[in-house]
């Protein structure tokens, strides 16, 4: 058997977070410790083609090789235009 590798896969709701410990042959990527976590099954809205995924907050491509103890994480997509919700905050201040 080969080297084996331990990482996490992290998905996070309004609600809760999930984070699933994986084990995963050396040099596997971000697609495979998705698969492997069973967080697809779990979650089936996740579209991994629309929703970003990263490692340790910094983006990456799905085919990116992990290392040991890497927590993968999986994004939802934005909800709201990050730039108007601001606008939308500063103006409520205004008001106040």
């Amino acid at each position: 058997m080969g080297e084996e590798i331990r990482v996490e896969v992290a998905y996070a709701l309004q609600t809760e977070q999930v984070v699933l410990p994986v084990r995963l042959p050396a040099g596997a990527t971000i697609a495979e410790a998705i698969q492997r976590s069973g967080m697809l099954l779990r979650y089936p809205e996740i579209d991994l083609r629309a929703s970003g995924v990263g490692v340790y907050g910094k983006l990456a491509q799905l085919d990116h090789p992990l290392r040991d103890g890497d927590r993968v994480e999986v994004y939802r997509p934005l909800t709201a235009d990050p730039k108007e919700a601001r606008r939308r905050r500063a103006a409520e201040r205004k008001r106040e």
